[in-house]
């Protein structure tokens, strides 16, 4: 078995699983680390807007609700990490962890720093399959890995031809 992890995108959609037992079948020889990308900070969002205006009443900040949102926000994102290592196991990766990672910029380039730290063989990402407007719009995490990733990227979509069967 190869020492270094294959990276796994995984945000718990049916996708992110199909990603998961797709890549299973050419990778078993590889362990695999299940890599969840959360937005850290998004509970302080209100805490960062301006405290009153002409229009409306000063905001009340309530900033240990907000830092116990966002320890809730990291567990909630570790335990999905973890149920994601569990489905490889269970698709046929020999050994397989959960790691929740705080976005640093994007998901794309922190997937892409994991995959160069953990000197990662690929990384996995399964394509949720965004009509052309919305990934002009959103940008696409797999068109930003196909680029820019220091290793091979395995991409799982839809079938062509037939209804997706989430």
């Amino acid at each position: 078995m190869n020492a270094a992890p294959v990276v796994i995108g995984f945000d718990g959609s049916p996708a992110a699983e199909r990603a998961i037992r797709e890549s299973a079948r050419l990778l078993t020889a590889h362990s695999a680390l299940v890599v969840t990308v959360w937005e850290a900070g998004r509970s302080f969002e209100a805490v960062t807007m301006p405290i009153s205006t002409l229009q409306t009443p000063p905001v009340v900040l309530d900033i240990r609700g907000a830092l116990e949102a966002e320890a809730r926000e990291q567990e909630f994102m570790q335990r999905t990490a973890q149920r994601g290592a569990a489905i490889a196991r269970e698709s046929g990766y020999a050994e397989a962890s959960g790691l929740a990672v705080a976005e640093d910029a994007t998901v794309a380039a922190t997937l892409i720093r994991v995959a160069r730290e953990r000197h990662s063989p690929g990384i996995v990402v399964g394509i949720h399959g965004h009509s052309r407007v919305a990934e002009l719009l959103l940008g696409s995490t797999a068109r930003t890995l196909v680029a820019r990733a220091p290793c091979p990227v395995v991409m799982t979509g839809r079938r062509s031809g037939g209804p997706d069967p989430e």
